[in-house]
């Protein structure tokens, strides 16, 4: 699927640490909708080089989540920098 021209990546990076673990971040300002009000589209993932989620948030659905393991939480969504803030609070209380 192309990306629509009205999307501006904000932030998209990959890391690896120790080997073991990736890091994935991709957020990305979007047009605001009933869907995005807010305008921004993100995905935070933390997991291990063989797939499996330890943490993720994303609003891929238009609902502000946190997942972990299978659990599924809905989450206020402060704003971006606090967002980024709690999920790197996440990774560090696992490694």
């Amino acid at each position: 699927m192309a990306p629509d021209d009205d999307t501006v990546d904000v932030e998209a990076n990959y890391r690896r640490i120790d080997g073991d673990y990736v890091i994935r971040v991709k957020i990305m300002r979007v047009p605001e909708s009933e869907k995005f009000p807010e305008g921004v589209k993100y995905r935070l993932h933390f997991g291990t080089v063989d797939g499996e989620t330890i943490v993720r948030y994303d609003n891929s659905h238009g609902l502000h989540e946190r997942h972990e393991g299978d659990e599924v939480e809905h989450i206020e969504f402060p704003d971006v920098e606090a967002l980024v803030e709690r999920f790197e609070a996440d990774i560090d209380d696992r490694l």
